[in-house]
This record gives structure tokens, sequence and C-alpha cells, in this order.
């Protein structure tokens, strides 16, 4: 069921909150312990502020489109009251006084918080197999990492647990765990959503967004989060010019993937859209500025946790050590040559108003890979993973994850559709447009066997 489905349920009095409360309650019960996928379960509060939702429509009270829908949050965000562990054994027992800025417009709209959700530890890494709590499952295959950070936000959307979730996106864990899990996944436009509340990884390169069934689902999610309503055209795909880029996006991609893409491609070209093929500019050159910037702003976050590092995971303090051993002057000359290279890569929106590629190279690698094979060569797993949503992070702009086939291994295949900077709510228009065209609804065999 979608927020929208569920919303006009909820407003129609064919269902309580308090039931479907219940309902994911029950279905976290069933998967997680198999899942791994919440951290904390709220249940007690969450049906409290189900039957208080209820209450609220009953008066005729109606706070917007998230009353009454259970939602969950990453293990990032801080929630008062609620252990907030950011993936650390360190915070094993941290209770924060207030929550996070973007938790607080969830629970002053009427939103229903379910609990907190599993990640890579201080969301740095791509796999959510943490040494501390556990890995996160794929529900589409246990043996299969969920993506990450946001593991948990992914599987709990993919398996129903939660009708909408939070996640952070750094160099693609929102996007990642999207296409890995067969969700969508909105990286927003940096800044757009707040950062207060939740822990820092990289302050210049962190965005938070949500993570739902539907794009429409993740527009009615950024209404709320930044109290503003999301303008809509109600057009076609008609005269849009999308682009393919003839380099760089599609050079590793595995076939399956590459096919599935040039499918959405089709797709919106039957639909009306200009398909226009593309070059794009500086794309590796971002890859290392991202990568000169994330190493010392993430040691840097946890500089008041260094003399507690043996507590860190092995593969989290080796990046952090890299942190902080790297020359200074390579941070600044990152930060520095950061516009020129965005401003050349942005050129591309002259051509066209989106830009449709891969999201991730592969479906999900099995959990304790560290390698893919590309090409006949062995390369590092994560800097694989995030070779397609990492520049994106330096740009700053908007970029949607959204599913857009099954692998012959039965995993979910993701794409990603880029827009202009500020152009998020043309880019969850022409995501919807493109759902509807591709007519995807995937659920994974965990849930099937459930049903």
């Amino acid at each position: 069921m979608t927020i929208e489905e569920a919303g006009a349920a909820l407003r129609s009095r064919t269902i309580s909150s308090v039931e479907l409360t219940g309902q994911c309650l029950r279905r976290i019960e069933q998967l997680n312990p198999s899942l791994n996928v919440f951290m904390t379960v709220t249940a007690t509060e969450a049906l409290a502020a189900a039957a208080r939702a209820d209450g609220a429509f009953s008066r005729g009270d109606d706070a917007g489109p998230l009353q009454g829908i259970p939602v969950a949050v990453k293990d990032l965000f801080d929630t008062k009251g609620v252990r907030t562990t950011y993936g650390s054994v360190i915070f094993d027992s941290h209770i924060p006084s207030a929550d996070a800025a973007a938790v607080e417009s969830l629970k002053s709209t009427g939103a229903v918080l379910l609990g907190k959700l599993g990640l890579h530890e201080f969301a740095y890494g791509i796999t959510s197999s943490n040494p501390h709590f556990g890995p996160v499952r794929n529900p589409w295959n246990p043996e299969c990492i969920p993506g990450g950070s946001s593991g948990g936000s992914g599987v709990a959307i993919s398996t129903g647990m939660a009708l909408l979730t939070l996640g952070t996106d750094t160099g693609g864990s929102i996007r990642i765990p999207s296409s890995f899990c067969g969700i969508y996944g909105l990286k927003p436009t940096f800044g757009r959503v707040s950062t207060a509340g939740c822990r820092p990884l990289s302050e210049s390169l962190d965005h938070m967004g949500p993570m739902a069934g539907s794009v429409r689902d993740l527009a009615l999610a950024m209404r709320v989060l930044t109290g503003s309503p999301v303008e809509s055209a109600g057009g076609t795909l008609g005269g849009i010019r999308v682009g393919v880029p003839t380099n760089f996006f599609f050079d590793h991609a595995v076939p399956e993937v590459r096919a599935a893409v040039l499918r959405v491609r089709d797709a919106a070209r039957d639909a009306g859209a200009e398909v226009v093929e593309v070059e794009v500019d500086a794309v590796d050159e971002l890859i290392e500025i991202a990568l000169a910037i994330i190493l010392p702003e993430a040691a840097d976050s946890v500089a008041s946790l260094w003399d507690r590092r043996d507590e860190f995971g092995t593969d989290v303090r080796a990046r952090f050590e890299a942190g902080r051993s790297q020359d200074p002057l390579v941070y600044l000359r990152a930060q520095r040559g950061r516009v020129g290279a965005a401003r050349r890569f942005r050129g591309v929106f002259d051509r066209c108003d989106f830009l449709l590629t891969p999201a991730t190279p592969t479906p999900a690698p099995r959990i304790g890979e560290t390698v893919l094979r590309q090409d006949g060569a062995e390369v590092d797993l994560r800097l694989a993973t995030t070779r397609l949503s990492r520049p994106i992070n330096v740009l700053g702009i908007p970029s949607l994850a959204l599913p857009c086939g099954i692998s012959t291994g039965g995993l979910p295949i993701g794409a990603q559709l880029l827009a202009p900077w500020g152009h998020d709510d043309a880019l969850l228009e022409a995501g919807a447009l493109l759902e509807a065209a591709l007519g995807l609804r995937l659920s994974p065999p965990v849930v099937n066997e459930l049903s």
C-alpha cells in the first residue's frame, strides 16, 4: 500500500491508523528477526500516536498527507527519548533529548514513528553490514546486501514494514539501497531538507531525503519535510528532453543493468519525451573531488571520539585514518576545483531537461564481498558501487532512484534520473510519469510468502 492509497483509506475511514500501524508492526515482528532491519522498535509509542491520529481524523482535523502514516527513520537521526546509535557501539545507550528537524516535521504533521532503522556504522559505507549490530539483509535474497548506508531504510519500504522512511546520502546512500531493494528514493537538492539533528558524515556532501513505494509518495513526503507544497503541472512527458549519456555512466554497467535502463529510455520516448544522446563532462574529476572532500570531513566528524577508535569497525576506522592523514592542501584544492567541475557537468542540462543513467552498475552483491569483477578486472566494491552516485553529491543536484527491472538472479535493477539544481519538483513529476509508463511495482519473495 502506498502513502497515497493509505491516506485515502484513512480519510474515508475504511481503515484506521491503529489498524494500519498494527499491520506494519506485525510485518516487523515477522521479518525483522531474519532481515535485521530495525535497531529499535517503538511499538507502544507508535500505537499511541496512531490512536491520536485517528482521534484527529474523527474530529475533522487534518494536518497533512502523512497524518496516521507509519514511518521509520535511519538511526542517524536524533529521536527524542528513543535510543539513537548512529550505528556505533559507542552510542548503544544514547538517548537524545530532542528530535532531528526532519523527524520533528514528520511527527508534528501526525506521522506515526515505528522506530529506528539499521545502517552502516556512522553511515560510512555501502553494505549496511554492521560489525556491532549485524548485517541488514536484502529481502530479495538475504545473502545479499541491501545497499548502504541507509540499508534498513530501503528494506523497510521493500517489505512493507513502513510506508515511508528517511535516509541520508553522502555518496549514494539513499539511491544505492533504493536500487538494490527495488524502491524509490530521492536525494534532494543540497540543503533542501534540513540536516539539523542528524549526525554528520561529510557536511558539504550530506543530503537528507525520503524513501518510499512510489514517486508520488516521495512528493508527499517532501511537502512535509520542506514545509512547502510540491508544485505539479499535471503534465506529460511530451516535449521533455531526456538525455542518455554516451560516456561514463554505462561504461561498466553489467548488460542486464544497461538493458533495463535503456527500457526506461524507450518508455520515456513512447510516452512522448524527446530522447537525446549527450556527452557528460568532468565526471572523473568530480569523483576525485568527492573522495578528497569526504575523507577529511568524515575524519573530523569523529575527532572527539578518536581516543575510542578501537571501538570502531575495521572498515570505517581505516577510512577515518586515511582522512586524518590526507594533506590539507588536497582538500583545499578539491573545494576550489569543485565549482568549475560542477559548472562543466551542469552544462549537460543545456541539451536536456533530465539525465537518465543507471543508479548502480550491478544488482546487489553478496554479503561479505569486497570486490567486483568489471571487464575482467577486480575492483573495490565500495568505489565501484558509488561510481555513478558519488559525483552527484558534489554537484548537489537532485537525483531520483527508481526501479526498472529484475535481473535473471531475481534482484532489482535501479535507474537514476538527474535534474538541474533546485528542480526537485520537476524531477518528481517526470519520475511519476516514468513510473506510470513503466508500470512496475516490485515485491520481494519474502513478502509474497506472507500473503
